[in-house]
Formats: C-alpha cells, structure tokens, sequence
C-alpha cells in the first residue's frame, strides 16, 4: 500500500489521506471545491465547483501516475439533484471513458460546498 499526497490538491481537512494506492488501484478521497493554494472554496456555483474538484482529482491522479482514462468508479455527491446536468455537464468533459458512477444528493457537505467527487483508477 502507498500513501498518495500531492500538493497540488487540498491537504485533508480531517484524519484521512489525499488517496491510497492498493492492488494495483488508486482510492481517492473525496474532493471538494477547495483551492489547495489558499484553502477557500472556489467558485459560487455547480459548474465551477465542479471544474475545480476536477483540478484537484487530476492532480492527485497525476502524482500516482495515471488519469482520467484509468478511471473506473466513480462517487458523486450533490447538494441539490436540481444541479444534476449542469454537474453532468462538467463532468462529461473529463470522464470521456464513461467510468461506472454512483451520484446522489446529500444534505450537507463540507465547507457549505454543492458537489464532491472520490473515485477509483487502475494505475
């Protein structure tokens, strides 16, 4: 098992690790919308919190050398269904394989933000 961190993405807000790679498979936690530079959350809507919970993926997919084409599972949370295809919008761009996805709405997410992600990625 390796431990996968990268600064790149936002550290962990709690006693959890950035992803784990395991098996030949890298585990994600979820990201959220949080700029790793300056620890706010960015954007004030669905389609830029996505784009930057994307950003933060695709840095931590990177320093465990692999991508979004290795993707296979997926997690997707959301604040509101109501913001279900505009996420689905963003979101489309960059799982172009079409990975198996979970996606549902929850109540609350950290920092007040609409959407997260986690996934899973051969490496």
């Amino acid at each position: 098992m390796k431990k996968i961190e990268t600064k790149a993405a936002p550290a962990a807000i709690g006693p959890y690790s950035q992803a784990f790679v395991s098996g030949g498979f890298l585990f994600t936690s979820g990201q959220i919308p949080v700029d790793p530079v300056s620890g706010e959350v960015c954007g004030d809507n669905v389609e830029a919190q996505a784009e930057r919970v994307i950003a933060n993926l695709a840095a931590v997919l990177e320093a465990a050398g692999t991508g979004f084409d290795k993707v296979v599972k997926t997690t997707c949370f959301l604040r509101d269904m109501a913001d279900f295809a505009a996420f689905n919008g963003v979101y489309a761009k960059y799982f172009t394989s079409l990975p198996a996805r979970s996606c549902v709405a929850v109540r609350e997410l950290p920092k007040g933000v609409l959407c997260e992600i986690e996934l899973i990625a051969e490496v």
